[in-house]
């Protein structure tokens, strides 16, 4: 700061000082307050404008007083995490952010920006504008977003362009002190908008029951009953006062309840009088005592005249129905009907092609020493949530076992009914024994033969149980994702070709295989696309969230299962159905006595050798045999350095303390390569060459065996006496 020794300046205008008057606009009108000054979250609330502080490391999501009206969201309501938003937002729209937020912040975006709709307390969508700025550290890692939200639904009503639809309901002009009440053809435009994405009769429920539900219809209380042969059968509860009705539960469909006698005449019948109502039907006065309510509406529920059900709704301080209340009950209780019929109907499909889908797909797993195996079938959320994907797991001979996961083109019965046939075919290929080359080539040629104009993404892998060896090939499907021992997740480079049926009619019948480890306690995540992919997003975004929640994941497999399912299905919100197939090999740690551990380094994998180092460092410190460290450190660069340049694959690692009386501690590398390392001797000027003369100084002893389609070249340590 410099010195100052002129005249003071003035003091700069804050919120308690007076503002001075620009000499550009003139002074202000005579007799006009001066305002104070406003400061920037003032200036946004008087727009309307919320403001937002998203502390990503933390998990705090402050939000202001205008953003939480912006939400509908009551301060109570509001516990400053950015999960408690879900209260107005649905699954697909929270699905939808978190997938263009994770974008932003991966993509190295400064700022991000969209509309989405809220759900209010009275039901009424309102479309709503974010616009955030990330800020990044010196790396570029994104630690906290600030941003604005503001409701948009004006500004999209009058541009429809911008992608929203109008919101023109008028409303009733308003007493004075009270709040403006919806005029009734605003009530049925909202009550329409809510019940136009209701499919099933879950959804239509979720509807009278959920936010905004009772508001809608003005009512404290409210039941809903349905028709079930000759019963009547309350399938909804709205408000607290209903607690108590929840006894009636299912009853028989006659004249003793007034809601019953409504469906059966088809007449409504509407009560403000609690007492009388209890004298005309002496089974309910019972509960009627219980309510702290003054009326009652019992509407039956007709669709293409044919009753289906009752709604019976319930006011407090309620002293007489109106006209047009009546009128607006009837037209109210119309369109519900209208949706119900929809829906019974809608779910009555969707059962019966959910049973030809569970038919369709194997109904036991079998189970395997050493593996632990779980599935998991999710149908889609639009249509009949039905489709053509399907897992299969086949016990093969010499403990092997064959995993396949495909899904048939189309969202339908057809699809399904395809998806079934292919199943069998492919399993009895399988279970014959061919490699997968032949099991995926036979079944694309079964596929063409079936003349259904419909193709078939495939992965099939067959695995050793004893040696954990993998053959995997792939029809134009995802090949599988491998969490290794220490949590690192990958997705090995699967060879793959056409998709079934189409790879016949092209004469393109070519799969090749790639062989692939899994090491004990190693887990294989095999999904169809649906898991990971987004319309209008990369595939890439997916993947990366699955191996995310992998990484995060319980070890266990019916666990693990759970878990993506959880962090996943919901948050995706896909309309595709999925399976999931999931298979981790037992983990190998031998006894506290003689101690073993496994790890797998990948080719491809640039860090894997570092991460293979500190893995056997830490297993000989927690052996209580850290001396050995740097040699045994070295001998694995050198033999695993060798697998890396001169094989064509990864290697499989294992550290094991023998048991007693030998007391020595064995260091094996397993690759695929068929040729046997010989010791040199190099010359001075020889760059490479040193590695087994190095290994032979080190160790006690080392040698080379056959495994499998490959060797291990193995040394061992003397271990020090503990």
């Amino acid at each position: 700061m410099s010195a100052h020794n002129g005249p003071t300046s003035p003091a700069r205008p804050t919120r308690s000082t007076p503002a001075r008057y620009d000499p550009r606009v003139g002074p202000p009108p005579a007799g006009h307050p001066t305002a104070p000054e406003l400061g920037p979250s003032e200036r946004l609330a008087l727009n309307g404008v919320g403001s937002f502080d998203w502390d990503l490391d933390r998990g705090v999501f402050e939000l202001d007083a205008t953003g939480l009206e912006v939400f509908d969201l009551r301060p109570e309501e509001f516990d400053r995490r950015p999960e408690s938003l879900v209260l107005r937002v649905t699954p697909e729209e929270g699905a939808r952010l978190d997938v263009a937020l994770r974008k932003a912040l991966q993509s190295g975006k400064r700022s991000y920006g969209g509309y989405f709709q809220v759900t209010r307390r009275d039901g009424v969508k309102q479309w709503t504008h974010t616009q955030g700025t990330i800020l990044r550290d010196e790396l570029g890692n994104p630690y906290r977003v600030v941003g604005v939200v503001r409701d948009a639904t004006d500004e999209l009503a009058h541009n429809p362009a911008a992608g929203g639809p109008g919101q023109n309901g008028s409303l009733q002009a308003a007493g004075a002190g009270e709040p403006a009440r919806p005029s009734p053809s605003a009530l049925v435009r909202r009550t329409i908008e809510a019940l136009s994405h209701a499919v099933t009769v879950e959804d239509v429920t979720a509807v009278l029951t959920g936010a905004g539900g009772l508001e809608r219809f003005g009512a404290d209380g409210m039941v809903l009953a349905l028709i079930e042969g000759s019963n009547l059968r309350a399938v909804a509860f709205g408000g607290r006062p209903m607690v108590g009705f929840r006894g009636l539960g299912t009853r028989r469909l006659d004249e003793s309840l007034p809601l019953a006698e409504a469906v059966l005449t088809q007449q409504p019948r509407f009560v403000t009088s609690f007492a009388r109502l209890g004298e005309r039907f002496p089974l309910l006065r019972p509960y009627l005592e219980e309510l702290d309510l003054d009326a009652a509406a019992f509407l039956p529920l007709v669709a293409q005249a044919r009753a289906i059900g009752g709604l019976g709704l319930f006011y407090r301080k309620r002293t007489h129905f109106s006209r047009e209340d009546r009128e607006l009950a009837g037209a109210l209780a119309g369109i519900l009907a209208q949706s119900l019929q929809r829906a019974i109907l809608f779910d009555q499909e969707r059962e019966f092609a959910t049973g030809l889908q569970a038919s369709m797909l194997p109904r036991h797993i079998p189970r395997f020493e050493g593996a632990e195996i779980a599935v998991r079938y999710h149908a889609a959320r639009s249509g009949r949530e039905v489709g053509g994907d399907w897992y299969d797991v086949v016990a093969l001979p010499q403990n092997r076992v064959g995993l396949v996961v495909g899904d048939v083109q189309g969202h339908d019965t057809h699809a399904a009914a395809v998806m079934g046939q292919l199943r069998i075919a492919l399993r009895a290929y399988a279970a014959e024994g061919h490699p997968p080359s032949t099991v995926l080539a036979r079944a694309s040629r079964f596929l063409a033969e079936l003349d259904t104009e419909r193709f078939a993404t495939c992965g099939y892998v067959q695995l050793d149980l004893g040696t954990g060896t993998i053959r995997a090939a792939r029809a134009g499907h995802l090949g599988p994702l491998i969490r290794h021992t220490d949590g690192r997740t990958g997705w090995p480079g699967v060879r793959g070709g056409l998709p079934l049926g189409l790879a016949t009619l092209l004469d393109l019948q070519e799969f090749p295989e790639t062989r692939l480890d899994l090491v004990p306690g190693e887990t294989l995540v095999f999904c169809t696309d649906g898991l990971v992919e987004e319309r209008g997003l990369d595939i890439t975004i997916g993947m990366e969230a699955l191996a995310e929640a992998v990484h995060d994941g319980p070890q266990r497999a019916e666990d693990l299962a759970d878990h993506l399912a959880d962090s996943l299905w919901r948050r995706w919100g896909s309309d595709d159905d999925v399976a999931l197939l999931i298979l981790r090999r037992a983990p190998d740690d031998g006894t506290p006595r003689a101690p073993r551990m496994h790890t797998y380094v990948h080719q491809a994998d640039p860090e894997g050798l570092a991460e293979a180092r500190d893995a056997l460092r830490e297993a000989l410190v927690a052996w209580r045999l850290p001396n050995l460290a740097d040699d045994l450190e070295l001998a694995a660069g050198e033999l695993l350095g060798n697998v890396l340049l001169h094989t064509e694959g990864g290697a499989v690692v294992t550290l094991e303390v023998l048991p007693e009386p030998v007391r020595r501690v064995r260091l094996s590398v397993q690759d695929r390569s068929s040729v046997w390392p010989r010791r040199r001797s190099p010359g001075e000027a020889a760059t490479s060459g040193r590695g087994l003369l190095m290994i032979d100084a080190l160790a006690a002893r080392w040698g080379v065996e056959p495994r499998g389609d490959g060797k291990a070249v193995w040394c061992e340590f003397d271990a020090p006496e503990t």
